[in-house]
């Protein structure tokens, strides 16, 4: 069920909980701010999922209260999975859902990287 942005963060979502190592992942990168594994529910041919290591609900969230560190650390990450799995070319997509519009499901910042096959229009279209 998607959930509300600005709620106050919950520790015990699947991301806090991967964090602390109480849920396994496929792990493809980690560092001081930010974990990268793959998605269990993948939606292209390449699906990662970004997290900083940090208490942030949201994007929102995140560029409000992160530190400057906190925040290059988080950026250079999705870009350094991004160009270790040779995603440059052909290309891939970066989303970060926030709140119940856009179906943001996990109340922990993330960012979903895809890629391995065209991916058509950024939205659907709508009647």
């Amino acid at each position: 069920m998607p959930i509300d942005a600005t709620a106050a963060y919950d520790d015990g979502n699947i991301f806090a909980r991967i964090l602390r190592g109480e849920i396994p992942c496929n792990r493809v990168f980690e560092d001081a701010h930010a974990l990268a594994f793959h998605d269990i529910n993948p939606q292209a041919p390449h699906h990662v999922l970004v997290i900083p290591k940090g208490r942030y609900v949201s994007w929102d969230d995140f560029s409000a209260r992160a530190d400057d560190a906190e925040i290059a650390g988080f950026v250079r990450a999705v870009g350094h999975v991004a160009r270790a799995a040779g995603l440059v070319a052909p290309g891939y997509r970066l989303l970060a859902n926030v709140g119940r519009d856009a179906h943001q499901e996990v109340p922990h910042l993330h960012v979903h990287i895809f890629a391995g096959r065209p991916l058509g229009p950024m939205l659907a279209g709508t009647d």
